[in-house]
């Protein structure tokens, strides 16, 4: 006569209850993520070099001098024609846009001199553009991102900033 061993398996609610642990476990590590200010700024930085060079390959397709700001906020500008005045971009990809808490941007040089933190940079429509740099920053690390001459923009690992 054979006798059978019972096989034990895990019942629906113990893989149910480890799944729901899972999920907790997964969401706790996004949110320390998101908080992880040197991710933050390595992040927006990488968001702000992929807007200057879609606003300086449309400067480019479109004819016209586009030009960018930063502070809390990233605005792209329009020239107008005429050369008299900035005009705010106010489309979908080159909208104005907040920086997350605690991050700040400004410009940090121009053509290899340093730049008002309040100045517009230029984007021509000829692609001749002078190189710049921008520093995306919280109050402990800073991205620097530059963009040379053929507009290519690179984006520095972000680095601890100085007390």
């Amino acid at each position: 006569m054979q006798r059978r061993v019972a096989a034990r398996a895990f019942t629906l609610v113990e893989i149910l209850v480890v799944l729901v642990i899972l999920a907790i476990a997964g969401g706790l590590a996004v949110v320390a993520f998101e908080r992880d200010e040197r991710h933050l700024a390595a992040r927006e930085a990488k968001r702000f070099a992929g807007a200057l060079e879609f606003a300086a390959a449309r400067a480019q397709a479109r004819n016209e001098t586009l030009g960018v700001s930063a502070d809390r906020m990233i605005r792209f500008w329009r020239r107008e024609p005429n050369g008299d005045r900035w005009l705010p971009l106010d489309d979908d990809v080159l909208g104005a846009r907040a920086l997350p808490d605690p991050l700040v941007a400004v410009p940090s040089s121009y053509a290899g001199q340093r730049i008002a933190a309040d100045a517009i940079v230029p984007l021509r429509a000829s692609g001749r553009n002078e190189p710049f740099t921008f520093t995306v920053a919280s109050p402990t690390w800073l991205v620097v991102v530059a963009a040379d001459p053929l507009n290519r923009v690179s984006i520095g690992d972000p680095v601890p900033t100085t007390p």
